[in-house]
């Protein structure tokens, strides 16, 4: 059960965010921090930090969320949100400035804490079980704390959401089953056990194709040749692949050196790659072939799958895995959602013996100053007129007496805690 009284002494913790819940990706930008090196970054934010007055901070931007985890103990009120909005973007209308602070999420508290705990989780993605989001917070996190923008504070709260997300990714299911369609796609292709000096077309080289590419690459396949409209982007994919050969879209038609795969994507509006092309880039051959088949509507059309041997992969059929999949990772979240409430419970307790330990920090040397002062001045003369052997005694039953001043009250102070 979450004590009441800490979870009031967690106030300070606030988080303002907004992501692909509250905004269209595009607008997201408006909340964002806009800079080109990052020593611009480091400025914005001490800039903002010294502005409103925040005792710790933490930036965290990518491409479907923007989150400012405070340690601040002024109150988020609207004049302190739109003062905020503006001091981010100075340059936003009054239509667009309004419009911002009402899609702001702002949290504090616990609902602050577990809002952190299930972005690190990924809970709260877009793609629910991608532990992408992890590694960016611990590099937002990383960078600030370098920075010197957070303190002790946020540093509990991150150790906590670390340890949290780990033991998510440990204990559940939820990054199982992979979700992305070019993720699918790449696990046929690899299911086909088609071999690493297979020759493969890649059509189009857009941005699924580019990470088509990026997989390719991942798993060895370096005989590519990549066809597109543009020579630019298909030189770019064959740059990153190490592969071959880049062509114009165009010059498909006359490529004569056979292939084993083609994995096609273009923005054609309708079926383009008919039987009479297909059979002239076959050469003869009688093989089958495994075909991919990313684009919407299908590159290929109806003709050619029904009339030659293909491995045929196309989206729709991978939408539905992925589907299955995405309901599948959802399923686990109930029981990521138990852990992370559990995670929160600790966090209490350790905020609790921390809260101790700083109220605590100068006890130690008030009890050596109390001792000193009693020695030195109040029982300066008495102790003078001991004998040796008499004050070493005295000497080490008042060093006895401090230590065990000094742990008593925070023995007691763990007993409450716990």
């Amino acid at each position: 059960m979450i004590n009441p009284i800490t979870s009031l002494l967690l106030r300070n913790y606030k988080i303002l965010t907004l992501t692909h819940k509250q905004a269209k990706l595009k607008d997201l930008s408006s909340f964002m921090l806009q800079h080109d090196t990052e020593e611009e970054l480091k400025k914005r934010l001490f800039e903002l930090r010294d502005a409103f007055g925040i005792q710790e901070l933490l930036y965290l931007s990518t491409c479907n969320r923007v989150l400012f985890f405070l340690n601040h103990s002024a109150n988020l009120d609207q004049d302190f949100l739109s003062n905020f909005c503006q001091s981010i973007q100075a340059d936003l209308s009054d239509e667009d400035l309004q419009s911002l602070v009402s899609n702001v999420q702002v949290l504090e508290g616990d609902k602050a804490l577990m809002h952190l705990l299930e972005v690190s989780a990924s809970i709260d993605s877009m793609v629910v079980g991608e532990r992408e989001i992890l590694r960016q917070l611990k590099e937002a996190y990383t960078r600030c704390q370098v920075w010197g923008l957070t303190g002790d504070h946020i540093r509990l709260a991150m150790k906590t959401t670390i340890e949290a997300a780990k033991e998510v990714y440990a204990k559940t299911r939820i990054g199982e089953k992979p979700i992305s369609i070019v993720s699918l796609a790449i696990k046929q292709l690899l299911k086909a056990e088609v071999p690493k000096k297979a020759r493969i077309l890649l059509v189009g080289a857009g941005q699924t194709n580019t990470l088509v590419a990026k997989f390719l690459k991942k798993h060895s396949y370096k005989n590519v040749v990549v066809f597109n409209r543009s020579i630019d982007k298909a030189e770019k994919l064959v740059s990153l692949l190490g592969a071959e050969k880049a062509a114009t879209l165009d010059q498909l038609a006359n490529y004569k050196d056979h292939f084993d795969v083609m994995i096609t994507c273009t923005g054609h509006t309708q079926s383009w790659i008919d039987p009479a092309l297909f059979q002239q880039l076959l050469q003869e051959e009688t093989e089958q072939k495994v075909v991919i088949d990313l684009a919407v509507p299908n590159n290929l059309t109806e003709e050619v799958r029904s009339q030659f041997d293909l491995q045929y992969i196309e989206v729709e059929a991978l939408r539905q895995l992925a589907s299955e999949n995405i309901a599948f990772r959802q399923r686990e979240v109930t029981q990521a959602k138990e852990l992370l409430e559990q995670q929160l419970l600790s966090f209490h307790q350790l905020f609790q013996m921390r809260s101790i330990e700083r109220a605590m920090h100068q006890v130690p040397q008030e009890i050596k100053a109390i001792k000193s002062h009693a020695m030195n001045q109040v029982f300066k003369k008495e102790l003078a007129d001991l004998a040796p052997e008499s004050r070493q005694l005295l000497e080490r039953m008042m060093d006895y007496m401090e230590r065990r001043c000094i742990s008593v009250p925070m023995v007691a102070a763990k007993r409450l805690v716990e």
